[in-house]
């Protein structure tokens, strides 16, 4: 029998001001469009949150802004909320709730709050998840623009949340599963990024323990121990989760300090030259630390919260 867990779908990173977030990412060499923020009234009024992607074939990194917090962007397009009279106040109010969720994130720290995994089925991972014990909102649909070589297509999307702390909460923000239904266009990033392959996940020593056992349920698989890290690898060549301990995280990534626990302390791209990456990112005056093993990575200070580990294909 398949997984019904089989990598990571996205992460997503929340952030103060969209602007100096867009500057930041595209300087680390990310290819990003311009964010989609949800408008209503007329002069139209950004609400809810605005977002755009960093598109790899498979999955993707999200950032996240708030609408209202720092400045729009110029490049920004605006997406009217188009519904019958008598939905929209709900709509309204969906919106008004998925902004209060991240604006909570935020109060935590800056960085990545979002882990989605990937699922082939969505249906059958929802009913394994109950079974287990572990809430969640049920699998809910929805279209997202996506943008193409050939302009945005609306691309049908299926996911669920895992309730913990709040509806689509759990202590280190909001996770899940999402069902792809197609491949991501990409238009290639110069920084050689291919691949979203890992998150690391910090959690205070006492509860790393419980923390795999919920890792575990979520994902239907069991972890490989090395000290205080606990490591779920979620297919062949598609991704894993990493937990750790507060102390043994200088040890994966050294400098690197948790802001607050839990939460997500890094992630990691896949590129196709790890040596070109470093030189890219050393000629666009982005510093970059070491791994022990010898991997680079930009530190959670210049990266807007959360590190960003870049790993050499194969």
């Amino acid at each position: 029998m398949g997984h019904d867990v089989s990598g990571l779908h996205h992460v997503g990173h929340i952030v103060h001001d969209m602007g100096q977030a867009l500057e930041r990412y595209r300087r680390m060499g990310f290819a990003l469009p311009g964010p989609a923020y949800p408008v209503v009234g007329e002069p139209p009024e950004p609400v809810g949150v605005g977002n755009t992607h960093a598109y790899f074939a498979g999955n993707f990194v999200e950032l996240v802004a708030v609408a209202g917090a720092g400045r729009v962007p110029a490049d920004a397009r605006l997406i009217p909320l188009r519904a019958p009279a008598e939905r929209l106040p709900a709509l309204k109010e969906a919106v008004r709730g998925t902004a209060a969720n991240l604006e909570a994130c935020l109060r935590r720290f800056e960085g990545v709050h979002i882990l989605m995994f990937d699922s082939p089925g969505i249906d059958g991972a929802a009913a394994r998840l109950a079974a287990s014990g572990v809430g969640h909102g049920g699998v809910q649909a929805a279209q997202r623009p996506v943008e193409t070589a050939d302009g945005v297509r609306m691309e049908p999307v299926r996911w669920l949340e895992i309730d913990g702390v709040g509806p689509g909460l759990v202590p280190e923000g909001r996770v899940g599963l999402a069902e792809n239904t197609s491949a991501h266009d990409t238009a290639g990033h110069p920084n050689g990024a291919v691949e979203l392959v890992e998150c690391v996940l910090c959690v205070a020593d006492d509860e790393l323990d419980a923390a795999e056992q919920r890792y575990q349920r979520y994902v239907g698989r069991t972890a490989s121990r090395d000290g205080a890290v606990r490591t779920f690898t979620l297919g062949e060549g598609r991704g894993r989760i990493t937990l750790v301990g507060a102390s043994g995280l200088d040890g994966l990534l050294p400098g690197e300090g948790a802001t607050a626990l839990p939460g997500f302390a890094a992630y990691a791209v896949a590129v196709r030259d790890v040596a070109a990456t470093g030189r890219f990112l050393r000629e666009a005056g982005v510093p970059v630390a070491k791994t022990d093993a010898g991997e680079i990575f930009v530190p959670a200070r210049e990266a807007l919260g959360t590190a960003i580990l870049f790993r050499q294909v194969g």
